[in-house]
Protein backbone atom coordinates (compact mmCIF):
# COMPACT_ATOMS: atom_id res chain seq x y z
CA UNK A 1 0.00 0.00 0.00
CA UNK A 2 1.40 3.39 -1.00
CA UNK A 3 1.97 5.91 1.79
CA UNK A 4 -0.24 8.99 1.80
CA UNK A 5 1.27 12.19 0.48
CA UNK A 6 1.23 15.35 2.64
CA UNK A 7 -1.49 16.80 0.38
CA UNK A 8 -3.70 13.76 1.01
CA UNK A 9 -3.05 13.62 4.75
CA UNK A 10 -2.18 16.94 6.41
CA UNK A 11 -5.25 19.06 7.33
CA UNK A 12 -3.11 22.09 8.17
CA UNK A 13 -2.38 22.51 4.46
CA UNK A 14 -6.03 23.36 3.84
CA UNK A 15 -6.31 26.27 6.27
CA UNK A 16 -4.38 29.56 6.12
CA UNK A 17 -4.45 30.16 9.88
CA UNK A 18 -3.77 26.92 11.75
CA UNK A 19 -2.04 28.78 14.58
CA UNK A 20 -5.24 30.76 15.18
CA UNK A 21 -7.21 27.59 15.81
CA UNK A 22 -4.55 26.16 18.10
CA UNK A 23 -4.45 29.43 20.01
CA UNK A 24 -8.24 29.38 20.37
CA UNK A 25 -8.15 25.84 21.70
CA UNK A 26 -5.67 26.86 24.41
CA UNK A 27 -7.47 30.10 25.32
CA UNK A 28 -10.91 28.49 25.53
CA UNK A 29 -9.52 25.60 27.56
CA UNK A 30 -7.86 28.02 29.99
CA UNK A 31 -11.14 29.90 30.41
CA UNK A 32 -12.98 26.65 31.12
CA UNK A 33 -10.34 25.56 33.63
CA UNK A 34 -10.75 28.88 35.43
CA UNK A 35 -14.37 27.97 36.11
CA UNK A 36 -13.22 25.00 38.17
CA UNK A 37 -12.12 21.47 37.40
CA UNK A 38 -10.56 18.42 39.00
CA UNK A 39 -7.57 16.55 37.63
CA UNK A 40 -8.02 12.81 38.05
CA UNK A 41 -5.48 10.05 37.56
CA UNK A 42 -6.83 7.02 35.72
CA UNK A 43 -3.64 4.93 35.38
CA UNK A 44 -0.07 4.62 36.60
CA UNK A 45 1.74 6.09 33.58
CA UNK A 46 2.71 9.76 33.88
CA UNK A 47 0.35 11.07 31.15
CA UNK A 48 -2.70 9.13 32.39
CA UNK A 49 -4.55 12.18 33.67
CA UNK A 50 -7.86 13.77 32.77
CA UNK A 51 -9.47 17.08 33.63
CA UNK A 52 -13.05 16.75 34.86
CA UNK A 53 -15.43 19.70 34.67
CA UNK A 54 -18.49 19.21 36.90
CA UNK A 55 -21.97 20.64 36.60
CA UNK A 56 -22.44 22.45 39.95
CA UNK A 57 -25.18 20.86 42.02
CA UNK A 58 -25.83 18.03 39.56
CA UNK A 59 -26.31 14.48 40.80
CA UNK A 60 -26.91 12.57 37.53
CA UNK A 61 -25.63 14.78 34.74
CA UNK A 62 -24.65 13.38 31.34
CA UNK A 63 -20.92 13.42 30.64
CA UNK A 64 -18.96 14.00 27.44
CA UNK A 65 -15.44 12.54 27.46
CA UNK A 66 -13.35 14.24 24.77
CA UNK A 67 -10.24 12.69 23.20
CA UNK A 68 -8.02 15.27 21.48
CA UNK A 69 -6.30 14.99 18.13
CA UNK A 70 -2.77 15.83 17.04
CA UNK A 71 -1.77 12.79 14.95
CA UNK A 72 -1.12 10.81 18.16
CA UNK A 73 1.99 12.93 18.79
CA UNK A 74 0.88 16.48 19.64
CA UNK A 75 -1.49 18.46 21.89
CA UNK A 76 -2.84 17.37 25.29
CA UNK A 77 -5.55 17.89 27.88
CA UNK A 78 -4.48 21.52 28.38
CA UNK A 79 -5.80 22.26 24.87
CA UNK A 80 -8.68 19.74 24.85
CA UNK A 81 -11.40 21.48 26.87
CA UNK A 82 -12.19 24.20 24.35
CA UNK A 83 -15.82 23.03 24.11
CA UNK A 84 -16.22 22.42 27.86
CA UNK A 85 -17.99 25.73 28.62
CA UNK A 86 -20.63 25.10 25.98
CA UNK A 87 -21.47 21.73 27.49
CA UNK A 88 -21.40 22.98 31.09
CA UNK A 89 -23.77 25.82 30.25
CA UNK A 90 -26.24 23.17 29.08
CA UNK A 91 -25.97 20.93 32.12
CA UNK A 92 -23.50 18.44 30.64
CA UNK A 93 -20.32 17.54 32.51
CA UNK A 94 -17.10 17.33 30.52
CA UNK A 95 -13.80 15.45 30.73
CA UNK A 96 -10.70 16.35 28.71
CA UNK A 97 -8.63 13.22 28.36
CA UNK A 98 -4.85 13.20 28.36
CA UNK A 99 -2.93 10.21 27.03
CA UNK A 100 0.63 9.28 26.14
CA UNK A 101 1.99 10.53 22.83
CA UNK A 102 4.36 9.13 20.20
CA UNK A 103 7.20 8.40 20.04
CA UNK A 104 7.24 7.62 23.77
CA UNK A 105 4.05 5.55 23.52
CA UNK A 106 2.68 3.19 20.88
CA UNK A 107 -0.80 3.62 19.43
CA UNK A 108 -1.99 0.42 21.10
CA UNK A 109 -0.96 1.85 24.47
CA UNK A 110 -2.88 5.06 23.74
CA UNK A 111 -6.02 3.10 22.90
CA UNK A 112 -5.70 1.16 26.14
CA UNK A 113 -5.38 4.43 28.05
CA UNK A 114 -8.64 5.74 26.61
CA UNK A 115 -10.42 2.55 27.63
CA UNK A 116 -9.01 2.78 31.16
CA UNK A 117 -10.10 6.41 31.49
CA UNK A 118 -13.68 5.66 30.47
CA UNK A 119 -13.83 2.67 32.83
CA UNK A 120 -12.63 4.84 35.72
CA UNK A 121 -15.17 7.56 34.96
CA UNK A 122 -17.94 4.97 34.82
CA UNK A 123 -16.87 3.61 38.21
CA UNK A 124 -16.63 7.00 39.97
CA UNK A 125 -19.51 8.68 38.10
CA UNK A 126 -21.92 8.87 41.08
CA UNK A 127 -19.29 10.63 43.20
CA UNK A 128 -18.78 13.14 40.38
CA UNK A 129 -22.48 13.93 40.00
CA UNK A 130 -22.62 11.99 36.72
CA UNK A 131 -25.06 9.33 35.57
CA UNK A 132 -22.91 6.28 34.68
CA UNK A 133 -25.49 5.28 32.06
CA UNK A 134 -25.14 8.63 30.25
CA UNK A 135 -21.40 8.75 29.49
CA UNK A 136 -20.67 9.73 25.90
CA UNK A 137 -17.30 9.48 24.17
CA UNK A 138 -16.19 12.02 21.56
CA UNK A 139 -12.96 12.41 19.67
CA UNK A 140 -11.50 14.53 16.91
CA UNK A 141 -8.92 13.40 14.33
CA UNK A 142 -6.52 11.01 16.13
CA UNK A 143 -8.94 11.24 19.05
CA UNK A 144 -11.73 9.91 16.82
CA UNK A 145 -9.55 6.91 15.99
CA UNK A 146 -8.89 6.25 19.68
CA UNK A 147 -12.58 6.67 20.53
CA UNK A 148 -13.45 4.16 17.80
CA UNK A 149 -10.88 1.76 19.23
CA UNK A 150 -12.70 1.96 22.57
CA UNK A 151 -15.73 0.40 20.86
CA UNK A 152 -13.90 -2.82 20.00
CA UNK A 153 -14.52 -5.96 22.09
CA UNK A 154 -13.07 -5.50 25.54
CA UNK A 155 -13.51 -1.75 25.35
CA UNK A 156 -15.40 0.57 27.63
CA UNK A 157 -19.23 0.67 27.32
CA UNK A 158 -20.62 4.12 26.58
CA UNK A 159 -24.10 5.49 25.82
CA UNK A 160 -23.00 7.10 22.56
CA UNK A 161 -19.98 8.14 20.56
CA UNK A 162 -19.14 11.07 18.28
CA UNK A 163 -16.29 10.62 15.79
CA UNK A 164 -15.03 13.79 14.11
CA UNK A 165 -12.64 13.82 11.14
CA UNK A 166 -11.05 10.52 12.00
CA UNK A 167 -8.71 7.96 10.45
CA UNK A 168 -9.89 4.40 10.99
CA UNK A 169 -7.43 2.44 8.86
CA UNK A 170 -3.75 3.01 9.67
CA UNK A 171 -1.81 1.16 6.97
CA UNK A 172 -1.91 4.17 4.59
CA UNK A 173 0.08 6.11 7.20
CA UNK A 174 3.08 3.79 7.02
CA UNK A 175 5.99 5.65 5.43
CA UNK A 176 4.21 9.02 5.52
CA UNK A 177 5.55 12.06 7.38
CA UNK A 178 3.06 11.34 10.18
CA UNK A 179 4.70 7.94 10.64
CA UNK A 180 8.09 9.46 11.47
CA UNK A 181 7.06 9.58 15.14
CA UNK A 182 4.71 6.59 15.09
CA UNK A 183 7.02 4.05 13.45
CA UNK A 184 4.10 1.77 12.60
CA UNK A 185 4.61 -1.81 11.54
CA UNK A 186 2.07 -3.44 9.23
CA UNK A 187 0.95 -5.75 12.03
CA UNK A 188 0.57 -2.85 14.44
CA UNK A 189 -1.37 -0.77 11.91
CA UNK A 190 -3.79 -3.64 11.25
CA UNK A 191 -4.21 -4.41 14.94
CA UNK A 192 -5.13 -0.78 15.64
CA UNK A 193 -7.46 -0.16 12.69
CA UNK A 194 -11.06 -0.20 13.94
CA UNK A 195 -12.46 -0.21 10.41
CA UNK A 196 -13.70 -3.73 9.80
CA UNK A 197 -13.27 -4.80 13.44
CA UNK A 198 -16.29 -3.15 15.03
CA UNK A 199 -18.57 -5.52 16.97
CA UNK A 200 -22.20 -6.05 15.96
CA UNK A 201 -23.53 -4.33 19.06
CA UNK A 202 -22.67 -0.63 19.13
CA UNK A 203 -24.02 2.48 20.84
CA UNK A 204 -25.43 5.24 18.63
CA UNK A 205 -22.64 6.75 16.53
CA UNK A 206 -22.35 10.28 15.14
CA UNK A 207 -19.80 10.24 12.32
CA UNK A 208 -18.90 13.69 11.03
CA UNK A 209 -16.27 15.48 8.98
CA UNK A 210 -15.84 18.97 7.61
CA UNK A 211 -16.51 19.82 4.00
CA UNK A 212 -12.86 20.85 3.63
CA UNK A 213 -10.73 17.86 4.64
CA UNK A 214 -7.73 16.10 3.06
CA UNK A 215 -8.50 13.30 0.62
CA UNK A 216 -7.55 10.47 2.96
CA UNK A 217 -9.84 11.75 5.71
CA UNK A 218 -12.69 11.99 3.19
CA UNK A 219 -12.04 8.45 1.95
CA UNK A 220 -11.86 6.96 5.41
CA UNK A 221 -14.97 8.79 6.63
CA UNK A 222 -16.91 7.28 3.72
CA UNK A 223 -15.49 3.83 4.42
CA UNK A 224 -16.45 4.02 8.09
CA UNK A 225 -19.94 5.26 7.24
CA UNK A 226 -20.43 2.35 4.83
CA UNK A 227 -19.16 -0.16 7.39
CA UNK A 228 -21.42 1.15 10.15
CA UNK A 229 -24.44 1.26 7.86
CA UNK A 230 -23.84 -2.28 6.58
CA UNK A 231 -23.59 -3.48 10.17
CA UNK A 232 -26.98 -1.99 10.97
CA UNK A 233 -25.58 0.51 13.45
CA UNK A 234 -27.55 3.55 14.55
CA UNK A 235 -25.29 6.00 12.69
CA UNK A 236 -25.73 9.67 11.90
CA UNK A 237 -23.45 10.49 8.95
CA UNK A 238 -22.69 14.20 8.57
CA UNK A 239 -20.57 16.37 6.28
CA UNK A 240 -20.57 19.87 7.75
CA UNK A 241 -20.81 22.50 5.02
CA UNK A 242 -18.11 25.16 5.20
CA UNK A 243 -16.32 23.50 8.09
CA UNK A 244 -12.74 22.23 8.12
CA UNK A 245 -10.76 19.78 10.22
CA UNK A 246 -10.13 22.35 12.96
CA UNK A 247 -13.34 24.31 13.33
CA UNK A 248 -15.77 21.38 13.07
CA UNK A 249 -15.55 20.62 16.85
CA UNK A 250 -16.95 24.09 17.62
CA UNK A 251 -20.32 22.78 16.38
CA UNK A 252 -20.48 20.15 19.13
CA UNK A 253 -22.31 22.48 21.50
CA UNK A 254 -24.33 24.46 18.95
CA UNK A 255 -27.73 22.79 18.45
CA UNK A 256 -28.42 25.18 15.57
CA UNK A 257 -25.94 23.13 13.51
CA UNK A 258 -26.56 19.58 12.24
CA UNK A 259 -23.70 18.25 14.37
CA UNK A 260 -24.80 20.08 17.50
CA UNK A 261 -28.39 18.94 17.01
CA UNK A 262 -27.25 15.33 16.64
CA UNK A 263 -25.13 15.60 19.80
CA UNK A 264 -28.07 17.11 21.69
CA UNK A 265 -30.30 14.24 20.61
CA UNK A 266 -27.69 11.74 21.71
CA UNK A 267 -27.22 13.35 25.13
CA UNK A 268 -30.84 13.55 26.17
CA UNK A 269 -34.13 11.91 25.34
CA UNK A 270 -35.55 15.43 25.06
CA UNK A 271 -33.21 17.32 22.68
CA UNK A 272 -35.15 20.51 23.26
CA UNK A 273 -33.62 20.78 26.71
CA UNK A 274 -30.14 21.12 25.22
CA UNK A 275 -30.44 24.62 23.77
Amino acid sequence: MTACSPHELLPGRLVPDLDRYLGEYSARTAAARARGHRTLRYGTAEPELLDFFPVPGATRAPLVVFVHGGFWQESGRHQAAFTAAGFLDRGVAFAALGYGLAPAYRIGEMAAMVRRAVRLLTHVAPALGVDPARIHLAGSSAGAHLAAMALLPGGAPVAGVTLLSGLYELEPLIGSSVDDALGLTVAEARENSPLGKLPPELPPVILARGEHEPAEFIRQHAAMAATLTAAGADVTDLVAAGRNHFDLPYDLTDPATPLGAAVAAQLTSDPGTFT
